[in-house]
């Protein structure tokens, strides 16, 4: 009797047993949050680390050897075309040019004089030929020292800004010195890096739109005032970076930007009824993109995707996926290939809203 209760015991320990794992099990399954791309027009920013250029600069460099005689100009100023900026101590070179002056004329006279004998067949041909050509190379001489003196002369070679002298008032210079650099800033040019695949859809736009616009985010983290165009695209990548250098070219009526200054290129692209979906349902190997895919019967398989655009927190998905598709929102380090799953749908717009979309 003692030993059919203890086996009536342990029948009822193990049925509760039983009865409570599988109330635990059904207590653990798991429901995962699914939801669908958010199908909207959105407008992306982009942007893209600059250096920005004035669309002329020069060094200015002493062309002959002499004392800086003179300086006309100052540091940071803005000078014309043909303005004198340097002066080098011309004496020598004046002198130069009187005694090619005096040679010149001489060499006039006695052509002159041998023609004149020419015409009454006094002396050869030959030797009013040999006349002509003294004088020929004393104009040619005195052409000579007359351009020496004038690179004593530093002239603009058209409408600038200063920069820092490398010369001083009273120092000697060699020929070839540098004196000071020259730039143009009426307008910038502006070198930024694109990648291959975007540079694909830039040069779309450029076909179909005539134009790329670009903005210009300066240092002070501010925007500059004018907008510019994308006006030159090198011909080659760069097969270490896999970049391509664009060129975009802003006007800079007010002299506000620099020569070697830098900034951010800010491009917008829009895009028509473009898929948007949140980063974290995606995963990634090997490089690659992919999604967890529910099927009609709740099992979840993964499926590569190609993204257009990255924004804070969303993709733009370029291939891959249809808005009516169900994707794996959270969890994807709990499921498997292939694995059933208990799921609750969340609306797009519920799930976007909550991320950082700029989108129009």
């Amino acid at each position: 009797m003692k030993r059919i209760l203890m086996a009536m015991s342990l029948c009822a320990l193990l049925f509760g047993t039983s009865c409570e794992s599988k109330k635990e099990e059904k207590e653990e399954e798991v429901e995962y949050s699914v939801t669908s791309p958010l199908q909207k027009d959105t407008l992306v920013t982009k942007e893209y680390v600059a250096q920005i250029h004035a669309i002329s600069h020069i060094e200015l460099r002493a062309l002959e050897k002499g004392y800086l005689e003179k300086i006309y100009v100052d540091e940071g100023q803005s000078v014309k075309k043909g303005q004198l900026m340097f002066q080098i101590m011309p004496m020598i070179y004046e002198a130069e040019t009187k005694r090619a002056q005096a040679e010149a004329n001489f060499a006039e006279i006695e052509y002159q004089n041998t023609k004149s004998l020419a015409d009454s067949n006094v002396v050869s041909k030959n030797e009013l030929a040999l006349g002509k050509a003294k004088f020929d190379k004393a104009k040619a001489e005195l052409g000579l020292a007359q351009a020496h003196l004038g690179f004593t002369q530093i002239k603009a070679p058209f409408n600038g800004i200063m920069d820092h002298f490398q010369a001083r008032l009273g120092s000697l210079v060699d020929e070839g010195d540098l004196l000071t650099t020259l730039s143009d800033n009426s307008k910038m040019w502006v070198y930024y890096n694109v990648p291959e695949a975007e540079y694909l859809d830039y040069k779309t736009q450029i076909i179909k739109d005539g134009a790329l616009k670009v903005g210009l985010l300066m240092a002070n983290n501010k925007m500059f005032d004018h907008t510019g165009v994308v006006e030159t695209i090198e011909a080659d990548f760069n097969n270490e970076t896999g970049n391509i250098a664009f060129r975009a070219t802003f006007p800079n009526p007010q002299g506000l930007l620099r020569h070697g200054e830098t900034g951010n290129i800010v491009v917008k692209m829009p895009f028509k009824d473009a898929l948007i979906i949140p980063q974290k349902a995606t995963f990634e190997v090997l490089e690659k993109k992919y999604v967890y895919v529910l099927d009609k019967n709740n099992v979840i398989r993964s499926r590569e995707i190609t993204i257009a655009a990255e924004l804070p927190h969303i993709f733009v998905v370029k291939s891959g996926l249809d808005k009516n598709d169900k994707i794996l929102l959270e969890g994807l380090r709990q499921v498997r290939e292939n694995e059933k799953i208990h799921s609750k749908f969340v609306q797009p717009d519920s799930v976007i809203s909550h991320l950082n979309l700029y989108a129009e």
